[in-house]
């Protein structure tokens, strides 16, 4: 691996030490602080990691953020892009699970599941992958009643009780 020379201002210094007096602090941003002020110092890796009880992976990590992001973003924890496997099912592809899942179920089984949910999206090409949690959760979002209105298989009548109150 490369070694990216760390060499800070002396406002940077007195930035971090601040820091490390602070007690409200990020542990990771008090990590890096300190890994900063160690490779600063001329430490090694091995050194720097086994003080601050860190990775030499890490101290190379933060050191290269230094040197090619800047003192802030060495400090700071790298936000984590967004997952493109992570899919929504929204709008018209809703509403084609929707009426896909209230429909007829393929020819040999009795009832839809979602991996077949899964599939037949996928095959009317709606969807590239859809995985079969993303279709639980979309099916759980909605108010599905097949065609009926009332839901639950025992509802109030609008005559209530006919036969009596209980005797004990």
């Amino acid at each position: 691996m490369d070694k990216y020379r760390v060499t800070l201002t002396d406002e940077e210094r007195d930035a971090l030490a601040g820091l490390l007096g602070k007690g409200k602090v990020a542990a990771r941003k008090l990590a890096h602080a300190r890994v900063l002020l160690l490779a600063d110092a001329g430490e090694d890796d091995e050194a720097i990691a086994e003080s601050v009880t860190v990775s030499t992976r890490t101290v190379n990590r933060v050191r290269k953020r230094l040197v090619t992001e800047g003192f802030l973003a060495a400090l700071d924890h790298k936000p984590q892009p967004p997952r493109p496997d992570k899919v929504k099912i929204k709008g018209d592809v809703e509403q084609e699970l929707i009426r896909i899942a209230c429909g007829d179920p393929p020819e040999g089984r009795c009832h839809w599941t979602l991996q077949l949910l899964a599939d037949e999206l996928v095959a009317l090409g709606r969807a590239k992958k859809v995985r079969t949690e993303t279709v639980r959760q979309a099916l759980k979002k909605t108010i599905s009643t097949r065609g009926s209105s009332r839901r639950g298989a025992s509802l109030p009548t609008l005559m209530g009780n006919t036969s009596g109150a209980w005797r004990t």
